[in-house]
């Protein structure tokens, strides 16, 4: 047999930090296919399947030989769905031109940073925050200047953050409402004072929106309502229940369409064909009434597990108000959630997130679980929690 040779990895290959939560996963399915009964409180995905009438758009496309390429900015019925979303959910009056349909959030975020910023250049951050914003960016050769927030601002990066960490090379800075670990939301308020403190910096706001709809007793709201300047992500995934379909969309201002587009060109080609067809009854009345009943269940999870966790030794001084996560301090229980995290895994078939997946800020001491699964498994959960801490 020819001996392999081991050649060199680029730099960008070599540095980049593991999703660490992917890892658990693998072990917990391991686990599972032995026969181990585990529940998966650790991958933000919902667990509802696809509603119904977008399983139906999709199939009846491909039975239309509706498989070749679309434009690279989106289907134009598409774009025009998703602004006619915002003018009938939030009364803004939205351009389908500056509306641009990407594969998956993430796709839209790497067009994004390659719009605003070059190698070298730098992103403002929250820690904790979801993993691959920082991941993308280095990628792409931009510095994440990840900004320790905590429980005062309510694990968000404020005005106050940015005029205190903004330097010479920061092009942007990037906020998530609903977060993603946290589930706080940033009010208008707070993002109308975001915005300005950005653009008196000559700079460009970024605003992850993919957890829009999944919100508990507080008014949904979009950056949208109050400038056109800002960069907003959202995503058929999570309100809409398309994580598989691999589908998302970003509003832009109007002077990046055509930068945005040739990116795209390049990177994409286009979205799945098959995806954008079925987003098109995302926003019909029967599907939304489907998704409506979802967000009224993954409330009665959050009030279910919010004062559960608490009784078992987790801090939880801020309430998550959207998307569907508990961000708990288990400084009590241990200093090392990573290995926290794993032995209950391996002693009680829960699966939980480290802190570490969201940035080194106090991550030895928090863990992230998501509430994904029916009340009974949340219940099952708990008491293998608490006989663990026992």
């Amino acid at each position: 047999m020819r001996n392999l040779i081991e050649k060199k990895k680029s730099r960008r290959a070599e540095d980049i930090r593991p999703f660490y939560v992917m890892d658990l996963l693998a072990r917990a399915k391991q686990l599972e296919s032995n026969g181990r009964s585990i529940i998966h409180l650790e991958v933000g995905e919902p667990d509802f399947a696809t509603a119904q009438p977008i399983i139906d758009a999709g199939i009846k496309a491909l039975q239309q030989l509706k498989t070749h390429y679309t434009p690279a900015l989106g289907l134009p019925e598409l774009r025009e769905a998703i602004a006619g979303y915002y003018q009938q959910k939030f009364g803004v009056n939205l351009d389908a031109r500056r509306v641009v349909v990407t594969p998956g959030a993430s796709g839209a975020l790497q067009l994004a940073l390659s719009v605003l910023a070059d190698p070298g250049d730098q992103v403002l951050l929250s820690d904790p925050g979801y993993p691959c914003n920082r991941n993308i960016a280095q990628v792409l050769g931009i510095e994440s200047n990840n900004v320790a927030v905590g429980a005062e601002s309510h694990y968000q990066l404020t005005a106050e953050h940015i005029q205190k960490c903004w330097n010479k090379n920061t092009r942007a800075a990037m906020v998530s409402s609903p977060s993603n670990p946290t589930g706080t939301l940033i009010t208008q308020q707070q993002m109308q004072a975001l915005i300005n403190a950005v653009d008196e910096k000559g700079g460009h706001l970024i605003v992850d929106e993919i957890y829009q709809g999944l919100t508990y007793g507080v008014k949904d709201h979009t950056a949208l309502s109050l400038s056109d300047n800002v960069f907003v992500i959202n995503s058929f995934s999570k309100y809409f229940g398309m994580t598989g379909w691999r589908l998302g969309w970003m509003v832009i201002p109007d002077n990046y369409v055509d930068a945005v587009d040739r990116i795209a060109q390049n990177l994409f080609l286009a979205p799945a064909t098959m995806s954008q067809h079925a987003a098109l009854v995302a926003f019909d009345s029967k599907t939304e009434a489907i998704l409506q009943s979802r967000v009224e269940t993954f409330k009665q999870r959050r009030d279910y597990l919010l004062p559960a966790l608490k009784t078992t030794g987790f801090k939880i001084p801020v309430e998550p108000q959207g998307a569907f996560y508990i961000y708990a301090d288990c400084s009590a229980l241990t200093d090392n959630s990573f290995e926290w995290t794993h032995d209950l895994l391996e002693s009680e078939g829960v699966a939980v997130t480290p802190g570490i997946d969201f940035g080194d800020f106090e991550a030895n001491t928090h863990v992230r679980f998501a509430y994904t699964r029916p009340i009974d498994e949340l219940e099952e959960a708990i008491k293998r929690i608490t006989k663990y801490i026992q």
